[in-house]
């Protein structure tokens, strides 16, 4: 887990976070109303970061992307009533 700071903070104590990050193993956060803005990893760890091959996509996600879209059985849609329908986006039309 990593240790956050405000930015306000993290600035007056730059060269402690440093030295928890390098020689304390920590993560350190950086936060701006209290949202995540930048990270301090140890150099050692954005080396295994940038060596790892990216996992984009989880074995579940990968999965549901994969299933194809289904449509209702004939007659079921009066028979249960419609909620709900889902409608792919419409781009406007450039110029238009």
């Amino acid at each position: 887990m990593a240790y956050e700071i405000p930015v306000t903070q993290a600035r007056a104590e730059l060269a402690e976070l440093i030295n928890r990050v390098v020689y304390g193993g920590e993560r350190v956060v950086v936060t701006r109303h209290g949202k995540p803005l930048v990270a301090l990893v140890s150099a050692a760890d954005l080396q295994r970061l940038e060596t790892e091959p990216e996992q984009t996509e989880s074995p579940a996600t990968s999965s549901v992307s994969t299933t194809r879209p289904l449509t209702s059985a004939p007659g079921e849609r009066p028979r249960f009533g419609l909620a709900a329908e889902h409608r792919p986006p419409q781009h406007p039309r450039p110029g238009a």
